[in-house]
């Protein structure tokens, strides 16, 4: 029996050399290690003094049965370390830290230890070699060790981490990452009744001087207003309803000392993590842009294709089959093919419709590079030519985006796209007669119209005014569903313009501009021929 064992060991081992040996022919163009190593010493320079930050990769997520959705990495996971792979932690220290043997270290990635077998079904794991050579870490070790760890977490003075969500199965592997959470809870002596919005408002308090506490309590009700369980919280409910700045001063102590009972802090890390994300590095510009550019040339390829006899999958599947063709892993987020009515709905991905006929169809989809994903909308009418009503719709949409891109200029708020493009929205609906009440265009344009973009669709940012080598999005929309309260000739028109803005020191830049967007040039385009023209299928039952 020993004898047996030796030899399928053995026979696994040589399969496991065989497989593992010749170098895996990979993309050349992700981001160096010597970026991911730039953004820990980032974070670490923004820490507080006599701190660690612990970092959790995104769990393994379960499709169906025996059968897992493809992984994706947390972002800010990725962000620092390159690392693709799941059940895998990362410590970083303010402060040099020293084992019993004297060694020093600022940093600790645990990892997913090779396995022979594991890796015959599911491919090459870096493990602790791998770590160390491709990314670039010191300290590396299996995530079987990190419940060996022997470190004081009770001896900093704070332990910075990002809550935990209830989304992780427990695979009974003392190295997955449920057995790594269970560890990090109790090294850090985490409370059972730990709430991290509590924290944040409590947070809040403490750091809000007494002359601008009724702002900060307005702010704390609206939270309430939300949260049936934070209305429950007396401390809350007390800054709140306190008819004067003594007693909120007296709250705010009582708030400080119960945030001083631990040293849990999930917040900060959230800050650090927004700042350092918001502005985009060249390197990540490089990737960015290049996810963009495939997005856009997937826009310009449907265009051409386009038919009245297609159906919204058909449509998804032209603009992914561009991704692919360009290397793209994945799509951003869920594609959003609607036509006609279907455009209406914001965040439509049934994407079944069987044909989409003589209706515009909204198209917003976004392909994934190397991490950094795309935002790219456009609305085409099927049959190759807007219709009036269509056309007069679309105008307004275009020339609000185009005073909200103006608007994308370094030092103004936040805010400053969306406030011109909903001016223009409201007095372009007045105008037609869409409706009558300034108050009533909110009901055709129910959506702001920037997010941040980059390793997140809707991506990490402070919301502060806007600086230099940040990427947004400019996206405003008129949505007509059928049976509102308009004149008739107006339903089921659905028209969302969306491009890429890098606000730069010269102005914005529109990185998304290959693909089409005024309607002339829109229906310039679809009267070229498509390389999709002649592929043909044979017809199915």
């Amino acid at each position: 029996m020993r004898k047996r064992i030796r030899t399928v060991f053995g026979v696994l081992t040589m399969l496991f050399i065989c497989v593992t040996s010749k170098a895996q022919d990979i993309p050349k163009d992700y981001l160096s290690a010597e970026f991911h190593e730039g953004r820990r010493e980032a974070v670490r320079k923004m820490m507080p003094g006599n701190s660690v930050a612990v970092f959790f990769a995104n769990p393994v997520r379960n499709r169906a049965n025996d059968v897992d959705y493809i992984y994706h990495q947390d972002p800010d996971f990725y962000y620092l370390t390159g690392y693709n792979e799941p059940n895998s932690v990362l410590l970083i220290f303010s402060e040099t830290q020293y084992s019993d043997a004297g060694e020093e270290y600022d940093e600790i990635l645990y990892v997913q230890e090779r396995d022979p077998r594991a890796e015959q079904w599911n491919g090459k794991r870096l493990g602790i070699e791998g770590a160390k050579e491709r990314l670039g870490f010191t300290t590396v070790y299996n995530g079987s060790e990190f419940s060996k760890l022997d470190l004081n977490l009770q001896g900093f003075e704070n332990v910075l981490f990002f809550d935990f969500k209830n989304d992780v199965r427990d695979s009974r592997d003392e190295a997955d990452l449920f057995s790594l959470i269970k560890s990090f809870k109790k090294k850090a002596n985490y409370p059972a009744d730990y709430d991290a919005t509590k924290q944040q408002l409590y947070s809040m308090i403490k750091s809000t001087e007494v002359e601008n506490s009724a702002n900060v309590a307005q702010i704390l009700g609206r939270y309430m207003s939300r949260d049936e369980s934070l209305k429950e919280d007396e401390l809350l409910k007390g800054f709140v309803d306190a008819p004067d700045d003594k007693l909120r001063s007296d709250i705010k102590e009582k708030v400080s000392l119960k945030l001083a009972a631990n040293n849990l802090n999930s917040v900060i890390l959230g800050e650090i993590m927004a700042t350092l994300r918001e502005t985009k590095t060249e390197e990540e510009m490089v990737l960015l842009k290049k996810a963009i550019e495939i997005s856009a040339v997937g826009q310009v390829e449907v265009m051409k294709a386009m038919h009245p006899n297609m159906s919204e999958t058909e449509i998804q599947g032209v603009h992914e089959y561009v991704y692919k063709k360009y290397g793209a892993e994945y799509e951003g987020y869920p594609s959003i093919v609607g036509g006609g009515n279907n455009g209406c709905i914001l965040h439509y991905i049934e994407n079944n419709k069987p044909e989409v006929g003589d209706e515009l169809v909204l198209m917003d989809l976004g392909a994934e590079y190397h991490g950094y994903t795309a935002d790219v909308t456009r609305t085409i009418p099927a049959n190759g030519k807007f219709s009036k009503e269509q056309k007069q719709i679309y105008d307004i949409v275009y020339e609000a985006q185009e005073a909200g891109i103006k608007a994308s200029v370094v030092g103004a708020p936040f805010q400053a796209p969306g406030r011109v493009a909903s001016r223009l929205v409201t007095e372009g609906l007045m105008k037609l007669g869409v409706i009558s009440k300034e108050e009533d265009a909110r009901t055709y344009f129910p959506h702001g119209t920037s997010h941040y973009l980059g390793l997140d669709v809707h991506d990490k940012g402070t919301y502060q005014a806007f600086k230099p080598n940040t990427v947004i999005t400019v996206e405003p929309g008129i949505y007509i569903p059928e049976g509102s309260d308009c004149d008739q000739k107006w339903w089921g028109i659905a028209v969302r313009i969306e491009d890429d803005i890098l606000i730069t020191d010269e102005g914005p830049v529109n990185l998304s501009a290959m693909a089409p967007r005024t309607t002339e040039a829109i229906e310039k385009m679809m009267k070229q021929p498509s390389p999709l023209d002649h592929f043909k299928l044979p017809h199915l039952d």
